[in-house]
């Protein structure tokens, strides 16, 4: 598997943020939807990775800078038939390395909070993300777990 910084302009990537985003719409009421689409995610100060298989897309993730030390982790995603085959965990590690690189001390995450997202928050457990209050510009919501770590 390889991890490359994506600039968001192909058609598999694409589709896949497309899908990304109307399966947490069908998951999570619109006003607790935090998902960014592909738009918002070109914006400057979030840097997109895609995780290949030769050449198959089958994971992703994102950082956004929140400020020179803190950063938000977005996006991440793996293919469905490719679930718990251990491409998250390759790409948190990747990111959370990179964000390290680049001077954060922080990386805070916002999750759902239902049943479907559990495998999402032992993930980030085992990374060593801890339940946090709401940062930036979240507000308490019940459809939202809220976690954090030092780099």
């Amino acid at each position: 598997m390889k991890i490359v910084v994506d600039d968001l302009s192909g058609p598999e990537i694409a589709g896949f943020l497309a899908e990304h985003v109307r399966q947490m719409r069908s998951l999570t009421p619109l006003e607790s939807k935090h998902a960014l689409d592909l738009d918002t995610l070109r914006r400057p100060g979030i840097t997109f990775w895609s995780a290949m298989d030769g050449d198959s897309l089958v994971g992703c993730g994102a950082i956004k800078k929140l400020d020179t030390q803190h950063a938000e982790l977005k996006s991440m995603r793996t293919r469905p038939t490719r679930q718990r085959s251990g491409i998250a965990s390759r790409l948190l590690t990747h990111i959370l390395s990179e964000a390290k690189g680049m001077g954060f001390t922080r990386m805070s995450l916002e999750t759902g909070s239902a049943e479907f997202f559990r495998p999402a928050r032992k993930l980030y457990e085992k990374f060593g993300f801890s339940p946090c209050e709401p940062f930036a510009d979240y507000r308490p919501d019940p459809n939202s777990t809220f976690m954090t770590r030092l780099l």
